[in-house]
């Protein structure tokens, strides 16, 4: 199995890592591939990637929720680091918008400018793109088609009733540990075909009982969308990896 979005430079695994990683090794993951959400975190995602080559794989970008932290010379800044490392990056993202963190206007319209910024460097760049989207759907997927952007993963997607479009345009979906516990994201899990899936964890975050998750919970992923979608959880890893490895372009 192969974790499409994980939060591996985050500080909640800053004592162990080495560990998480040999354990997800040893319970038969086949890659991993972090997200670097924040600049502040592209020096230690680049030397996690490089620790681990070619079983932790990177994307990078602003995360929307950034979005009032963040000046125009930082996001120019950044921007030419990750054109500088483009080839050790597999997409751009996560980003997009989020409504529920950012409430003002302003705000939200500023997100929508720096994610159009973001679409526009990964055709620069040739990367597919990795998608945040919360209580912002119609302006996010809005913004997708205006920009005509093909190679689109919507990571934790939740916007049931927008599934149809997801479909129409061909896009992706990831889906994670919420779909344990959550009857909307296992009614998306059920409609999206699994040529179209890929798992992830979004770890250290969706731990049981507020404990810390690690790439490892991707297991139980994997047997959920077997349980809703009544097929063997071998099908299911089987294709998603195949889904990941396209669709990122992984050398594994």
């Amino acid at each position: 199995m192969i974790d499409a979005h994980c939060h591996l430079e985050s500080k909640e695994y800053a004592n162990d890592l080495n560990q998480v990683i040999e354990l997800c090794k040893k319970e038969g993951l086949k890659a991993l591939i972090s997200v670097c959400a924040h600049p502040k975190d592209f020096d230690r995602s680049l030397e996690i990637a490089d620790k681990y080559k070619n079983y932790v794989f990177l994307y990078a970008s602003i995360h929307p929720e950034f979005i009032k932290e963040i000046t125009a010379k930082q996001v120019d800044e950044y921007f030419e680091r990750l054109r500088e490392n483009k080839d050790k990056l597999v997409a751009i993202g996560e980003t997009g918008g989020d409504y529920f963190w950012i409430r003002e206007p302003h705000w939200q319209k500023k997100q929508l400018e720096l994610f159009v910024q973001h679409i526009e460097l990964s055709k620069e760049l040739k990367k597919p793109l990795v998608i945040h989207c919360r209580d912002a759907f119609e302006d996010v997927l809005r913004i997708l088609e205006n920009e005509d952007a093909k190679q689109v993963m919507l990571h934790l997607f939740s916007g049931h009733k927008f599934i149809d479009k997801v479909i129409e345009n061909g896009w992706w979906i990831s889906a994670g540990p919420i779909v344990l516990r959550s009857k909307n994201h296992k009614k998306i899990v059920k409609k999206i075909p699994l040529e179209k899936i890929m798992l992830e964890t979004d770890s250290p975050w969706f731990g049981a009982n507020k404990e810390r998750n690690t790439p490892v919970s991707v297991i139980q992923v994997a047997n959920k969308i077997a349980e809703i979608k009544k097929i063997d959880a071998n099908q299911v890893s089987s294709l998603t990896d195949s889904n990941a490895v396209e669709f990122f372009s992984l050398s594994i």
